[in-house]
């Protein structure tokens, strides 16, 4: 179970409408709806991966200290939702590190995952897998192999696997149908179809594939009285605000039907690590 925690006036869709130097006229609803979904996740006794952004954690740091202390995976989301392609090498590497700095002066524990903004490793910024290994993160959850007019690599691998940089890649999951990748990984999608499609999709996916599945989604998304932008292309409108009512519901049904736990634990990373370890030593 994974988190982007960013807060609705910092995604992707709205960069064209709202400018980060007005992010802070804005109302800040981000700690208030991710407090909402510690207490959700403690309900039905699920840890989480919270991949957050560094801008958040400066003005939310109570939120960080608290799902830290709760048991959850604290990671790196970058540190103000800028896509990889506007970064150059240097500019990522101030923005990652700023983040990590961060999130681990706040949290007090390590930071070894990255999750991309809006998934924005692809085969131009193949070089970002470097400069993660050289700042210390061991992870990274930035690929969605599918065809998206945002992201998407939909010719890259499909589960898990090991960078020749040495950095893991846990791709958002897909199910494969007539040589054609489908997102099934959350966000919009999870709040578009109905609750019973979306199941399906997932036990499919478990029972075809034998792989772990992780599942992503925003604070924001469970805020349907968030404040509206206005002046949003028709597209950007309804993916952000379709369902937005809907979405804490699905996921109650979510968190009951499946078993959930920290990207750190599902897929074995600590073992991993420890085997690549004793492999070169």
């Amino acid at each position: 179970m994974t988190v982007d925690v960013e807060d609705y006036f910092q995604v992707s869709a709205f960069e064209k409408s709202i400018s980060p130097n007005d992010w802070t006229k804005l109302p800040l609803r981000v700690g208030d709806n991710t407090n909402r979904l510690i207490d959700l996740f403690a309900e039905h006794n699920v840890k989480a991966t919270f991949f957050c952004l560094g801008w958040v954690a400066e003005k939310c740091p109570s939120v960080i200290k608290r799902l830290v202390s709760e048991g959850h995976e604290l990671a790196s989301h970058g540190y103000d939702h800028t896509r990889l392609g506007f970064l150059d090498k240097k500019g990522f590497a101030q923005d990652v590190s700023r983040s990590k700095k961060v999130l681990e002066d706040t949290g007090g524990v390590k930071v070894v995952g990255y999750r991309a903004p809006s998934f924005s490793i692809n085969e131009h910024t193949q070089w970002v897998y470097e400069l993660l290994s050289e700042l210390g993160f061991t992870y990274s959850s930035s690929t969605y192999p599918i065809e998206h007019d945002l992201y998407g690599v939909p010719d890259w691998p499909r589960f898990i696997h090991t960078r020749p940089e040495g950095i893991i890649e846990i791709p958002i999951p897909t199910l494969r149908n007539n040589n054609t990748n489908k997102g099934i990984g959350g966000g919009g999608y999870f709040r578009l179809f109905p609750y019973w499609l979306s199941k399906r999709r997932i036990d499919g996916f478990l029972e075809s594939e034998n792989q772990p599945y992780n599942f992503y989604f925003h604070p924001w998304e469970i805020d349907s009285k968030q404040p509206r932008i206005k002046k949003l292309p028709i597209k950007s409108r309804f993916r952000h605000y379709v369902n937005l009512s809907k979405m804490e519901g699905k996921l109650r049904s979510l968190l009951t039907d499946f078993e959930w736990g920290t990207m750190t634990d599902v897929y074995g990373l600590k073992e991993q690590a420890q085997c690549r370890k004793e492999f070169v030593s």
